[in-house]
This record gives C-alpha cells, structure tokens and sequence, in this order.
C-alpha cells in the first residue's frame, strides 16, 4: 500500500470511530484570501439572505433585531448561489476527494438546503451554540451525511470554535436526554458525564473539519476583537434522498461529478 493510500486509510479508521476529521491545511492560502475577501464585503454589504443572532435565541444573542446587536449576521445564506468562489470550494476536487473516502463511494452530493452557508462569530454579540447533533433539522432516507467545516482563520477557544465530543455519533440516546430544541439537558449527569468528554477543534486558516451529522457539537462565544468567519456545506451520496415535502428537498443538491 502506498503512503498515500495508507494515510487515506487511517482518515477513514479515524472518522469512523471519532465522527470527526481535522485536514491541516486543505485549502490553499490564495483561495482562503479570495473567500475571506468576498465574505467580509458581503458582511459590509449585509447582502442577503441572512440569518441575524436576533433569529436563533441561542444563550447570549439580542433577543430582538431592534435592540444593541439586534442586526449581526450569525449566517450568509444561501452560499452556492451566493457567489462563484463559495461554490468552487464546495465542488473542489480537495473536498470531493476526501468525502469520496469516508463515504466509500463516488456519487457524493453538495445540500443547497442545509448548511451552505458561511458562519460567522462577531465580537460582543456572537451566541453560544448549545450541544446538539445537526441530523435533528435534517429529513433523509437514512441519517448519513457529512459537513465540511473550512476555517477562514484562527479559531480558538476564545472565539468560539467548535467542541466536539468523540464517537458520540455513535450513540442512541433515549429522548429524555433533550429538551423542547433536542440540545442536550446538561443538568443530566448522564450528561454531563458525556459532555466531560468534549473537545475543541482548534483550526487555523485552510485547516478543515469534516464531521458525522450525528456527532454531538457545541461552540461558545465569541470573546475576541475579531470577526470568525466558516464556510461550511454538507453533503450526502446519490441515493440517500431528502424526504419529500420536507425543508431538506426544499432546493436540488448539487453532484460532485458533474
């Protein structure tokens, strides 16, 4: 077996047991610039669609879009369709190969409905993000997808980068666990016991998360001077079909092979 094949292997071991993968440095510096450049005017511009903090009512986020802070994006939406430079990271042959891998297939589709999107952190107005499995918004033949998380810079335990618990999207967890929103009830000891387990994902400009939809992840707020800026799309293979009349058939996925 080659280095290559053999690395490639181990990535698969990796994501199987962890439901998670870190690739140090995926996206090449001159396209990192090129999508900070684009999301940072489309923030100045609040080009629409955008989902505002004010929308979510996650911990810490303004409670209405009139009061401080009411207006700072949490998301640009729409990102395939956005712009150009979003949708040829999402399509790259760096992204379509490595889903190829931890998919075991070839047929693999990007979601326009879910994720495809470019997440953001602001200074002093960023919510927490409580722990959660992001299957729990999705509707699909089976429960098998995964997210391509791309740091644009830093991210930290400062700035709200996300924490991850290993192997949890392993788990069945009895419905008890959640609440009203499925995020996990923390004053549970059987939970707690489980989120003791998490950690950060410490990435840097280029660096890229791939992660199990049912693996159980949270982030906190941002406590820096500086904007966190994530694109992140999601993915599945051919034939697992979003449920029909349901928000994940709301738009066509996008086939890695075309």
């Amino acid at each position: 077996m080659s280095t290559m094949a053999a690395g490639r292997s181990l990535d698969v071991q990796r994501f199987a047991r962890d439901g998670f993968l870190i690739r140090r440095g995926l996206c090449p510096p001159e396209q990192c610039a090129q999508l900070q450049r684009v999301t940072e005017e489309h923030l100045r511009e609040v080009r629409g669609p955008v989902e505002y903090e004010a929308d979510v009512g996650y911990p810490g986020a303004p409670e209405t879009k009139t009061e401080a802070g009411g207006l700072t994006v949490r998301r640009l939406l729409s990102a395939c369709s956005r712009e150009e430079v979003y949708r040829r990271w999402a399509t790259s042959a760096a992204v379509r190969d490595q889903l190829r891998a931890l998919f075991g297939r070839e047929d693999v589709v990007v979601s326009q409905s879910h994720h495809n999107c470019v997440m953001t952190k602001h200074p002093g107005h960023s919510s927490a993000t409580l722990w959660h499995q992001d299957i729990r918004y999705w509707s699909f033949d089976a429960p098998e997808l995964i997210s391509v998380w791309l740091a644009l810079g830093d991210e930290n335990e400062r700035n709200g980068a996300l924490k991850v618990i290993p192997g949890s999207h392993l788990l069945d967890l009895d419905r008890g666990r959640f609440d009203s929103s499925l995020f996990l009830r923390p004053e549970l000891d059987s939970n707690r016991a489980l989120i003791d387990q998490a950690q950060s994902v410490l990435l840097q400009a280029g660096d890229v998360l791939f992660f199990h939809c049912r693996l159980f992840h949270a982030a906190g707020m941002n406590l820096t001077e500086q904007t966190k800026l994530s694109p992140v799309f999601t993915y599945h293979l051919a034939d697992n079909r979003p449920i029909p009349n349901t928000r994940s058939a709301q738009l066509p996925g996008i086939s890695l092979n075309d």
